[in-house]
């Protein structure tokens, strides 16, 4: 009994699924503590969550050729990272995280909030001005990257705004940098009835 003959084309057909078989698995493989840590994440375990994303980001970014490969990937896992530390308080970590990370990842943006925090937290009014002069600049750049992203938008417009008045009143003591945003109403003082 003779072997049936596969044709050229059905066999082209099998070679190629079956490596778009081993493509996929691959890339499953390659992106698991992308995956891990997004799942972490999503179930509020944030020290977890960093450290998956610090994996894949190292996984990610350690060829060159996988950073162009799965750029979409390496800059996801560096942006979470950003975010978590972010929202974890730890602004010195996210504005050096920032200066390292790809444009796609919006370090400026997550650096120009590390910024404006700090300079919330300052005590110094000079401190204060130069914290919001740092923050001013990293969210114009964020907003030259994204110029449609209203987040970074509103951001810069509150940098800009507290700085102005910082500048246009430079002896004023202030405890929090965000109060320059709403208006003050004027101190009256007390009239004295006579009669």
């Amino acid at each position: 009994m003779p072997l049936p003959r596969f044709r050229p084309l059905s066999a082209a057909a099998l070679v190629l699924a079956l490596l778009a078989g081993g493509a996929a698995l691959a890339y499953a493989g390659w992106t698991r503590p992308l995956v891990e840590a997004d799942a972490e994440a999503r179930d509020g375990r944030a020290a977890a969550a960093l450290a998956g994303y610090a994996r894949a980001e190292r996984r990610f970014g350690r060829f060159e050729i996988t950073r162009m490969l799965f750029a979409r990937q390496y800059s996801a896992a560096v942006a979470n990272q950003l975010a978590l530390l972010y929202r974890a308080g730890d602004y010195d970590a996210v504005i050096d995280k920032a200066a390292a990370s790809p444009a796609s990842a919006a370090p400026h943006f997550w650096s120009g909030l590390a910024l404006m925090r700090l300079g919330m937290a300052e005590g110094r009014r000079d401190a204060q001005q130069a914290w919001f002069t740092r923050a001013e600049e990293e969210l114009k750049q964020a907003l030259d990257s994204a110029p449609g992203d209203w987040d970074t938008k509103v951001n810069y417009e509150i940098a800009a705004r507290v700085l102005a008045e910082m500048r246009r009143q430079p002896k004023r003591a202030i405890e929090n940098p965000l109060q320059l945003l709403r208006p003050q109403p004027a101190q009256t003082t007390p009239q004295r009835k006579v009669g």
